[in-house]
Parts: C-alpha cells; sequence; structure tokens
C-alpha cells in the first residue's frame, strides 16, 4: 500500500513538474527553429492492451548559442527525422523545452483531471488501509 501512495505521490508531482515546465518555456517569449534528430515509437503493454508512444529528439539552439537537445513524446505522428520545428523554452532551463504548440487551457484542464483521478486512487487505497487494519487488530 505504501509503494502504491508513494507511486501516486510521485506521478504526480512529476505530472505538475512538467505541465510547470512547459507552461514557463510557453510563457518566456523564447522560441527557436529546431530540427527534428530522431522520431520513434514505443509500444507500452496494458493489461493486453498495446499503447503506442511517439516520441521525438530535437536539436536548437539557444539566442545565446548554445546548443541544446532534448527528447519529447506525444508530438505529431506525422513528424519525421529532418523536419523543422518552432521549440519554445526558458532561458532557465532551455533542455526542458517543448516543440507543441502553446494550449495552456488544455495542459491545465489535463492536469487537473489526472490529479483529481490519483487523489481519488490515493483516499480509496487509504480507506481500504484503514479497514484492512481495523480488521485485523
Amino acid at each position: 500500500m505504501v509503494a502504491l501512495l508513494a507511486l501516486l505521490a510521485w506521478g504526480s508531482v512529476a505530472l505538475v513538474r512538467r505541465t510547470r515546465q512547459r507552461r514557463e518555456a510557453w510563457e518566456s517569449g523564447l522560441s527557436a527553429q529546431a530540427r527534428v534528430v530522431r522520431a520513434w515509437t514505443t509500444v507500452q503493454m496494458v493489461n493486453n492492451v498495446a499503447r503506442r508512444v511517439q516520441w521525438h529528439e530535437y536539436d536548437y539552439t539557444t539566442q545565446d548559442g548554445r546548443a541544446v537537445r532534448f527528447k519529447e513524446t506525444q508530438g505529431p505522428r506525422d513528424r519525421v527525422e529532418g523536419d523543422t520545428v518552432l521549440v519554445y523554452y526558458s532561458a532557465q532551463q532551455p533542455e526542458k523545452a517543448t516543440a507543441s504548440a502553446p494550449q495552456p487551457g488544455k495542459d491545465n484542464t489535463v492536469m487537473v483531471i489526472w490529479l483529481a483521478i490519483m487523489g481519488a486512487c490515493a483516499v480509496f487505497l487509504l480507506y481500504e488501509w484503514v479497514n484492512l487494519s481495523a480488521a485485523l487488530s
């Protein structure tokens, strides 16, 4: 139970962190042309159902001349190696850039929904843990 609660907490923190990084990149006003260095798909099996995850690796140069390479999931499937795309980045963390178009409303909505789901799972786990502990004593 503790491991599941820790996993939910870790997932929540990771979700909030990535949402904030994307928002900072969009709000910084900094953008650059990037080149798709690599594009690939991984397959995750969840309950015997294949889930494809699209990955892209990008190279770009910041305004101060620093070369940066980063990976990002869930990009367009038709984006291939060699394509040129616009990336958004913050001056403090250019390696946390994003190649997705600004959608802060959608990002925040998705984050809130996932946090609610993970919170409900945590409450259920705690409820079952308390009931199990009471039954065993």
